[in-house]
This record gives C-alpha cells, sequence and structure tokens, in this order.
C-alpha cells in the first residue's frame, strides 16, 4: 500500500482544486497560497496583463487579474506535479498489462491488427530504457495536464466573453427602445440611465453592461463621457461599443439625445430583421446538417453494420459502442455547440423574474442588526436587566420571523398548489418520478434470473414507458404555462396600443388603466382585471403594475410594466412612450411568430426522418433477420442442394457459408435500444432548433418514444 501513497497523493490534489467551486472557506486558503507564491510574478505590467485584465472585464468576471492569475498558475504547477505522477503510474500499470506472450496477444487479435502484439516487447526494456519511458510518460501527462490547465482558464473567459457579447447584441435594441422612450417622457439623461441600471434584470446583459458605466459615474464621479468611453472599450460587443461612442459624442457636442436614440432605435429594428433571416438559414443549415449526419448517418451505419454481423463476423460489440455512446456524445455535442453558436440571437427570452425582496422582511434582517443590542449604549436610565429582556425579546422576534421565511414558500404552495407548479415544472418530477418508480416494480419485477438480454428484455419496455410517462408530466406542465405567457404577450401589444390611446385622449394614467381594464384583451383579459381591483382597493398604479408582472412572469409583460411605471415618475403624458413599446413588443413577437412558422418545416423533417429510421429498423427485424435466421438453418432448403458443395450433398453455400448460430433476440434489443435512444436525441435537437431550448424538446421526445414502444409492439406482434 505504501507503493501507492504518491499515486493517492496525486489524485487528492486533483479532487482538492475542485473545493473553491463549492466552499468559500476552501477558496480563500487557495487564493492566499497562489498569492503568496505566485503574486509578485503576476502583478508585473505588461502587453499580455493588459490583454489578460479585459478579457475578464469583458467576461464580467468578479475578482482582480491578480487574484485569478495567481490561481490559474497554482492550478497549472498543482496538476502539472499530479499529472507527472499519474504518469508514471500510468506506464508502469501499461506494462504491467503488457506482460504476457506475444504469441498469446497476437492470437486473440484479428489477423490485419497482428502487429499491435509487438507492443509487448516494452516488458524486455532494460533499465536505462526503463527509466527513459517512464520520464517520457510522466513528463507527457504532466504537461499537457499544467499547459491544458493554463490555457482552458483563460479559453474558458474569452468563451464567456463571447457568449456576453452573443447576449448584448440581442438585447440592445430592447436596452435602446427602453432609453429612448424615458427620455421622449422628459426624464433627464443621467436618470434615464440610473433607471436603466435599476431594471437590468429586466433588460438583460446590454443593460448590465451599461450599468456599469452608471456605477462608475455615481460611486467614482466619473463624468458621462469617460464613463461611456470606458465602457465602448470594456464591452464584448461590438454594436455596444459604436452605441456608447456614438453616445458619448452627441453628449459631448450638446445634440438632443432624444433624436440620436430615436434614430438608433430605428437602425436596430432593421438589423434585428436581417439578423433574424441569417439566423433562420443557420438554423435550417443546422437541421440539415443534423438529420443528414445524425439520423441518416447512424442508420447507414448500423444497417451496414448489421448485415456484416449477420453474414460474416459478429459486430455486436461495435453497435453497442455506436448506439449507445457514438449517438448520444455527438447529440450533445450538436446541442452544445448549436447553443454557443445561437445563444442570445433569435432564441427564448430568459429573466429572473423571482419576487423582490419586500421592504421590511427579508432585507434588514439578513445581518441580524440589534436595536437592542450591546450596539446600544443606555443613557442611564434603563436598569441592565431591562436592556437584557428587551435584548431576548428582539432575539424572539428575529427567531420568529425566520421560521416564516422558512415556511412561506411551503404556505404559497398549499395556497395556491397549481399555479406553484406552473411557475417550477420541474417540481411535477417529486410526483411523477416516484409513482413512475412504484409503477416499474409491479410491473416489471420479479425479473427471472438468466442470461443479460434475458434479463434486460424484461425490463426494458417497461423503463421506456415509464421515462415517456415522467417526461410527459413535466412536458404538459411546462407547455401548459407557456401557452399562457404565450397568449399573454399576444395581448401585450394590443393593451400598450390602448393604453396609450386612451392617456393621449386626455385621460390620467389611473383613468387610462381602468378603462382599458374593461375591454377585451383575450388572455390579459383577467389579470387586468384584478389590476384595476387593487387600484379600487387603493393600491397606487406603479404597485398594481408590478403584482401584475409578478402574475404573468413573462420577459415582455415585465419591459412593459418598467417602461410604463418609469415614465409616469417623469410625466403624466405617457402616450408617446407607450407607443413605442407598444412597437417594440410587437416587433419582437412578430420576429419569434416568424421564427416558429420557418422552423415547422424542418421539425416536420425531423419527425420524418426519425419515421424512416423506425421503418428500416423494423424492416429490419420483421424481414431481414428471420431471412438470415433461416439461411442459416441446416436443411431449411434456403441456399442448399444436391451439386452446391462436392462431397457434401445439402451443405450450406455461397452467401448462406459460414452462417453459425445468429443472436437474433440481442439485434432486435439494439434496434429496440437504438430507436428509444434517437428518439430522445431527435426530441431535444427539435426543441433546441424549434424553439431555442432543449425544454421545448420534451414534448416531441414524448412523442417520438411513444412512437418506438408503439412500433415494436407491432412488431412483436408480426
Amino acid at each position: 500500500m505504501i507503493a501507492y501513497l504518491p499515486l493517492v497523493a496525486a489524485v487528492g490534489c486533483c479532487l482538492a482544486l475542485l473545493l473553491p467551486a463549492v466552499d468559500d472557506g476552501a477558496d480563500l486558503v487557495v487564493t492566499r497560497i497562489a498569492l503568496a507564491i505566485f503574486g509578485e510574478y503576476v502583478g508585473e505590467d505588461g502587453p499580455r496583463r493588459r490583454r489578460q485584465r479585459d478579457l475578464m472585464r469583458a467576461a464580467h468576471v468578479g475578482g482582480t487579474h491578480r487574484t485569478y492569475a495567481a490561481k490559474t498558475l497554482l492550478y497549472a504547477s498543482v496538476l502539472g506535479v499530479a499529472g507527472s505522477v499519474i504518469g508514471v503510474y500510468a506506464a508502469a500499470g501499461l506494462l504491467s498489462a503488457l506482460d504476457v506472450s506475444e504469441a498469446a496477444f497476437r492470437e486473440s487479435l484479428p489477423a490485419s491488427l497482428g502487429f499491435v502484439a509487438g507492443v509487448t516487447r516494452l516488458t524486455e526494456l532494460g533499465l536505462p530504457e526503463l527509466f527513459l519511458v517512464l520520464t517520457l510518460a510522466s513528463a507527457t501527462l504532466g504537461s499537457a495536464l499544467a499547459v491544458g490547465m493554463y490555457y482552458g482558464r483563460w479559453e474558458l473567459l474569452d468563451q464567456r466573453a463571447h457568449a456576453r457579447g452573443a447576449e448584448i447584441d440581442a438585447t440592445l435594441p430592447r436596452t435602446v427602445a427602453f432609453m429612448y422612450a424615458l427620455s421622449r417622457s422628459g426624464m433627464p439623461f443621467p436618470r434615464v440611465m440610473d433607471t436603466l441600471a435599476e431594471n437590468e434584470a429586466v433588460y438583460g446583459e446590454a443593460a448590465t453592461e451599461l450599468s456599469v458605466a452608471v456605477r462608475d459615474m455615481n460611486a467614482f464621479g466619473t463624468d458621462a463621457l469617460t464613463a461611456l468611453q470606458r465602457a465602448s472599450r470594456r464591452t464584448p460587443s461590438d454594436d455596444l461599443a459604436d452605441f456608447a461612442e456614438n453616445l458619448a459624442s452627441v453628449l459631448g457636442t450638446g445634440q438632443p439625445v432624444s433624436t440620436f436614440l430615436s434614430d438608433q432605435y430605428e437602425l436596430y429594428q432593421e438589423e434585428a430583421e436581417s439578423k433574424q433571416r441569417q439566423y433562420l438559414e443557420l438554423l435550417s443549415t443546422f437541421a440539415e446538417a443534423y438529420v443528414t449526419a445524425l439520423v441518416a448517418g447512424p442508420l447507414f451505419f448500423i444497417t451496414i453494420l448489421v448485415v456484416i454481423g449477420l453474414v460474416l463476423e459478429d459486430t455486436l460489440p461495435l453497435l453497442r459502442v455506436v448506439v449507445y455512446l457514438g449517438v448520444p456524445l455527438a447529440t450533445f455535442g450538436f446541442v452544445v455547440y448549436v447553443d454557443s453558436v445561437t445563444q442570445g440571437v433569435g432564441g427564448t427570452e430568459t429573466v429572473d423574474l423571482s419576487e423582490p425582496i419586500e421592504e421590511g422582511t427579508k432585507a434588514g434582517r439578513a445581518g441580524d442588526a440589534d436595536p437592542a443590542g450591546d450596539a446600544v449604549q443606555a443613557d442611564g436610565g434603563v436598569p441592565a436587566d431591562e436592556r437584557v429582556r428587551e435584548r431576548d425579546r428582539w432575539a424572539t422576534s428575529r427567531e420568529r420571523l425566520r421560521a416564516y421565511d422558512g415556511i412561506r414558500s411551503l404556505r404559497r404552495w398549499v395556497a395556491s398548489p397549481v399555479e406553484s407548479v406552473l411557475d417550477a415544472p420541474h417540481a411535477v418530477f417529486l410526483l411523477s418520478v416516484p409513482l413512475a418508480v412504484v409503477g416499474l416494480l409491479a410491473t416489471a419485477f420479479p425479473i427471472t434470473l438468466g442470461p443479460p438480454t434475458e434479463m434486460v428484455a424484461q425490463v426494458e419496455r417497461p423503463v421506456v414507458a415509464a421515462t415517456a410517462l415522467v417526461l410527459a408530466s413535466y412536458a404538459v406542465v411546462y407547455e401548459a404555462r407557456k401557452r399562457r405567457v404565450r397568449r399573454i404577450e399576444a395581448a401585450v401589444p394590443d393593451f400598450l396600443d390602448r393604453l396609450a390611446s386612451v392617456n393621449e385622449a386626455g385621460t390620467s394614467v389611473v383613468g387610462s388603466v381602468r378603462r382599458v381594464a374593461d375591454s377585451n384583451l383575450e388572455a390579459l383579459t383577467d389579470d387586468l382585471k384584478r389590476t384595476r381591483r387593487d387600484i379600487d382597493w387603493g393600491a397606487d398604479v406603479g404597485t398594481a403594475l408590478r403584482r401584475l408582472e409578478r402574475r404573468v412572469r413573462s420577459p415582455m409583460t415585465s419591459r412593459a410594466v418598467a417602461l410604463i411605471t418609469n415614465a409616469m415618475r417623469a410625466s403624466g403624458d405617457i402616450g408617446p412612450v407607450l407607443r413605442i413599446a407598444a412597437d417594440e413588443a410587437r416587433a419582437t413577437w412578430s420576429l419569434r411568430r416568424e421564427r416558429r412558422q420557418v422552423m415547422l418545416t424542418y421539425l416536420i423533417v425531423i419527425y420524418i426522418s426519425f419515421l424512416v429510421f423506425l421503418g428500416i429498423i423494423a424492416s429490419l427485424s420483421v424481414s431481414f433477420i428471420p431471412a438470415i435466421e433461416e439461411a442459416a438453418i441446416p436443411g431449411s432448403g434456403v441456399g442448399t442442394g444436391a451439386g452446391d458443395l462436392p462431397g457434401a450433398p445439402g451443405g450450406p453455400s455461397g452467401i448462406t457459408d459460414g452462417l453459425g448460430d445468429i443472436e437474433a433476440s440481442a439485434y432486435e434489443q439494439l434496434f429496440f435500444h437504438a430507436a428509444a435512444i434517437q428518439a430522445v436525441c431527435s426530441g431535444l435537437v427539435a426543441g433546441q432548433l424549434g424553439e431555442g431550448s432543449v425544454r421545448d424538446g420534451v414534448k416531441h421526445v414524448v412523442v417520438l418514444l411513444l412512437l418506438t414502444i408503439a412500433a415494436f409492439l407491432v412488431i412483436a406482434v408480426v
């Protein structure tokens, strides 16, 4: 065991590098060690440090360059040393595994790969040669891990910066529309920037990037021109860099900001349509590539291997590698690549719309500030024991409030379970997974012991059916929530237009909301009536609209509410502002609808390609394999005859020559697994391409799995 202590220590060091990601204390310790060892080296100024610092700013990474660079060097050094130790043990393990005779190894290999048996001669090396081999293995693995870690951490920042740049480009048009609407309402430009920073969670990465300039102005007293110029140099988005530079120029020359923002708003609307067309063309290319490479390609490969395996030589191991590893890993890589390329462009909107912390609840209690604690200085009029009792009362109250906060989510679930599940569709797994497990145990167990193929055959279809039911429960809840939000968002442009018309007619904001709430706005009607009741019961318009936002939890609705509530602070005449918001919402909805219509064609193509896949698999199971089985049976009458083989009347010949026992059940089982895996992969890709998220593909997975089960039930009957 002592001989393995260096290996255990090396693996332990590698695992220790994961602790800073999950524990702040470990991260602090690692940071201190890194700064103590490499702090002076990475502190030297130079072109490389400036490039790396700019990259950190573009990726929006917290912390200093000195800390990040020192930790990178520490990680690379630890992995380099640990990799060297692991390399020695890996080389020793390889030599131990090769300690077999060359003849025996050659016999276990196919004739075409017999030359590989020559590697067993490594065990005959002398001490100098053996030392050289171990040193080479150690240096190679250690250097590879060290270099990979060093460049990998910086490459990760580059990827994050690229992703942020795409998100900024996607959210910049609506951010500019927000700024233009507020400036049109008469709000001063500094206040416009402050308001944008306050709503960065609603308007996305573009607002987040500009909010850095706002904090630069508010915290350090930097003038607006300098702050915007710094933002243009720091941002990973070329569009935002140009916008910030032009905005700084406009502010420097004293030109009207509203006019500039109006021009930029129209420009970005035109560019959004152009980018949408390019994006749809890119998605169509991805759809065609997927059908060709990851549906037709595996199908062709599986067919060829099945023919070879049934006629010439067993190919089941290679088929299992293709089905169980090749197709899932290739699909996973495809989905990740598509997501990275299309991130922030035409995809689904994600925004954190969780209920904000209300004043007087969690805020102000997190730090446990004690008004009657030791920090309070007595003035001589309150006895010490009274102060102690007061402190105890405050401690008791804090404990009650903590308990109240702890069960708040539970009370919300009990009060409205349906709404709670719709807001968190993944919560349905808490019910569906246990039910599926119970049903699986009731239908598939006990399992009759036997060969692995037969044991798997007893549970494979119940497992697939249970998986389909679990995913179906999630898909139903997710789609119900999404369709409701989609119907509401379809009514948002009309709501803003009607609100603008009533306000422009001279009605106050409160009266406008009441008038519009009485009209028919389809899915938004019920929520607007609740908003009107809030106003009738004494709530101000801003509070009532924010409650509407929390009920709907829609990105488009959140942007509209943020714009209305902030425009009301500047002026009561918010008609022009609402027109701008309505145009932006209508343009967003139109682009989203166009995407769904265009991608519907490729969604049908994916379904058809899967049906072709299923049809060919069914043909192999129903026709081809039984025919080969019959040909392999002596005396079956297929490929036999008195004169077929001299000296062996009635013996097999031709293509049936050499056919032995065929594992038909193993091939059919593999076909079922291949179809089920392809159903999952095709469904997720359909959701990623069609609607921008793999979660949208769950419903397609359910449909394709049900088609797979139905097809193989028919095959079993036939």
